[in-house]
């Protein structure tokens, strides 16, 4: 395999795209090659298989979609309330709709890893790790709540975002900040 981490990083991004625009099915060594605008063959220089290509994409979406310890510290100024989680929703919201390729070749990667043990143990090691670190910080930050909120407030986002980018008529009419803010409201106890 080749190593040259600019170049095999570029591969992978244009996988994400492959897969966002094109599903599981369309994510090919070619198509990554055309995506990434390199010559035919250089995608099977890096990656010795689909499923390497997949595990990698998935781990790249996560460093994508993770925010800098900067833009955290900036949104965490205010004290730890019910409204400041609203706000760390809004924002999360508006973040994985600016990734929002990200955000559908996560979900492509998640329907593919039912197929491929090896992605699924990948994906579950990943998301699974995520969910921890977030709720440490949530704990760590004295947010109100408990595990438990933050648990039902990742499923009730991951919901929201679902339907966000998969369906967007079902949500045209709703106000996507006052249905967080509803969220939480419900999820998230008073301080």
């Amino acid at each position: 395999m080749v190593s040259n981490p600019a170049r095999r990083t570029a591969l992978v991004d244009a996988a994400i795209e492959v897969l966002a625009r094109e599903g599981a099915r369309g994510l090919t060594f070619r198509a990554v090659d055309r995506q990434a605008g390199v010559p035919t063959g250089t995608t099977s220089n890096y990656f010795a298989n689909r499923d390497q290509l997949f595990t990698q994409a998935g781990g790249r979406i996560q460093v994508r979609m993770t925010p800098s310890p900067e833009q955290v510290d900036h949104h965490l100024a205010p004290a730890p309330t019910r409204a400041l989680v609203a706000d760390l929703m809004r924002w999360l919201v508006r973040r994985m709709t600016e990734e929002r390729t990200g955000y559908l070749a996560m979900l492509e990667l998640r329907l593919e890893a039912t197929r491929r043990p090896a992605l699924r143990a990948e994906l579950n090691r990943a998301v699974h790790q995520v969910l921890e670190e977030n709720i440490r910080f949530h704990l760590d930050h004295r947010l109100p709540g408990d595990a438990d909120t933050v648990r039902v407030l990742y499923l009730a986002m991951t919901g929201l975002l679902l339907e966000h980018f998969t369906l967007p008529e079902v949500l045209a009419d709703t106000d996507l900040d006052a249905l967080v803010d509803r969220v939480v409201t419900t999820v998230v106890p008073r301080e």
